[in-house]
């Protein structure tokens, strides 16, 4: 089993900020420590999928590049309705 070691970490915020977490953590019963650990986890995870999309996004980019294959946008959009009614159906086979 791990062991996951916290450690501190200082961050600079505004006033503003400081206060409206603070009312949040009041209203949910938490501390504005658990609130703003909650709020970096969600968005480093979040961020973490946007990253791993555009990754995607240009590796499907190159390979077009130096393929040319494709499948259309009907194609793609029938295959997408038929998923949608329940068939367990193969996605579009690529071409020039």
């Amino acid at each position: 089993m791990s062991t996951v070691t916290a450690r501190p970490v200082a961050i600079k915020i505004d006033t503003d900020i400081k206060e409206r977490v603070k009312r949040l953590a009041e209203a949910r019963q938490r501390t504005p420590h658990w609130m703003m650990r909650e709020a970096i986890r969600q968005y480093v995870e979040r961020e973490e999928k946007r990253e791993a999309f555009r990754q995607q996004a240009m590796t499907a980019w190159e390979e077009f590049c130096h393929t040319g294959q494709l499948a259309t946008m009907e194609e793609a959009d029938d295959w997408l309705g038929r998923l949608e009614a329940g068939q367990d159906v193969d996605p579009p086979e690529c071409h020039a």
